[in-house]
This record gives structure tokens, sequence and C-alpha cells, in this order.
């Protein structure tokens, strides 16, 4: 008859847990890759800080966001009660994410940093969109129906940004840092300033790269031509700029 030390079947039985709860993570874990694929292909092609798949799965709070939202998503499509909403509250306590059960959300969506993006109820977002942080697709009021934004494929929003209300963003624009759009934003477009102006930039496909040092501002642009055409007045009738003021006086 064989003797066990005291404690034996309780370390076995705990070790058999713990390997149990390492398959199950393992299984889980192989699971969100292969679901998420695109998504974490996405990640690495965007971020160049992304260096792996493994770093992207376990240290990307926008694809952490993005997996509760999907599970979440699907239980509201099946009108499951709280338990939709509840998970999404969970992601924000996680993540510093809120994305609305509710919201349509297309394929490889990729949320970058993340923290203070809220994505209303109503919204659409197509595919390849990419959001920074700070980024709010929200509503203007208390309006019933579709009150908040969609998004065209291949839209990037900057951080801070802030779209509002039942409008609709086109396909390749760039939403400027810190801007506020409430108004349509027709495709291939930049929109900078609050409230949002837009820039076309020749009808082509915005770089997805986003250089946030070379988008153009209306606003500059605008009156960087209205000194132009102060100095041509001035050339053609002979007027001379006031005294003690020459033209570096007012370069932008």
């Amino acid at each position: 008859m064989e003797i066990y030390p005291p404690g034996h079947h309780d370390f076995i039985e705990t070790n058999g847990s713990i390997g149990m709860f390492l398959l199950v993570f393992v299984a889980v874990f192989v699971a969100i890759y292969f679901i998420f694929i695109d998504e974490i292909s996405t990640v690495k092609e965007r971020d160049p800080a992304a260096k792996s798949a493994l770093e992207v799965l376990l240290l990307y709070p926008g694809l952490h966001a993005l997996v509760y939202y999907r599970i979440s998503h699907q239980l509201w499509s099946w009108k499951v009660p709280i338990i939709p909403r509840w998970l999404s509250q969970v992601a924000r306590f996680f993540t510093g994410i809120e994305i609305h059960p509710g919201a349509q959300i297309g394929k490889s969506f990729f949320i970058d940093h993340g923290m203070g993006v809220v994505i209303g109820e109503t919204a659409i977002v197509g595919d390849n969109v990419l959001l920074y942080q700070g980024v709010t697709l929200g509503g203007t009021g208390k309006e019933t129906g579709k009150r908040h934004p969609t998004l065209g494929n291949n839209v990037v929003v900057g951080a801070g940004a802030k779209i509002l209300g039942n409008i609709t963003i086109g396909d390749n624009s760039y939403i400027g840092a810190n801007a506020v759009v409430i108004k349509n934003v027709p495709p291939n477009s930049t929109v900078v300033g609050i409230p949002g102006r837009i820039t076309k930039q020749d009808g082509q496909k915005l770089d997805k790269e986003l250089d946030h040092m070379h988008v153009l501002d209306p606003v500059m642009d605008n009156m960087t031509k209205l000194l132009g055409r102060i100095k041509t007045l001035e050339h053609k009738t002979g007027c001379q700029a006031p005294q003690g003021e020459n033209d570096s006086d007012f370069a932008i």
C-alpha cells in the first residue's frame, strides 16, 4: 500500500486546474488570432511600433476593445438584454474605449492608442478605418433614430476629433486632429478646424499613413491668397505699405 504525503492529492488537483486553465487560455488566444487576423495585420501595417502578432494580441487596447465589441454586437443583434451593454462597459473599464454594441463596424478597423474613444449606438464605420485617441462619433442632442455619423471606407480620424450627428464622411477622407465636424464631407477630402472646414486634394485618395505635418489648413490658405491679392493691388495702384511696416511683418 502506497503512502502519500499530506496534501499530495491537493497538489495534483491544483496542477490539473492550472493546466486546464492554461489550455483554455491558449485555445481562446489562438481563436482570437484567427478570427481577428485582418485587424492584427492592419495594426502591424499601420503602426511601426507593432513588432509581432503576439505583441498586438497582448498589448493593444484597440484590438481588445474590438474583441469585446464583436461579441457584444452579436448578442445585441440577437436582442439579448443587458449583457451587450455590460460587456461594452467592461471593455471601457479595461481599455478606455467605449463602443456601443449597436454600432456597425467594418473590416480591418484600427483604433491606435485608443484612450477616450467613444462610438455611439447608430454609428456606421466602413472598412479600413483608422481612429486615434480621443475621437468621438457622437450625437448632437436627444433625437432618436439614426443620430450618429457614418464613416466610409479608408477614413482616417485624427486625435481628439469630434464627428457629431447623422452626417456622412466620404471614402478616403481625413479628419484632422481636434476638428469638430457637423456637416457632410465628400469623398477624398481633408477636414480641419472648429467647426470643420473642407479642403479637397485634387480628388486623390489621401495617404493612410496620416502625415499630421502636411495637412492643408483652408483658413490659412485663404489668408495667404488674400495677402497675395493685397500685394498685387498695392503694386498696381502704386500704394505703399504704412510707414514702419514691411512684408515680413505679415508673413505666414
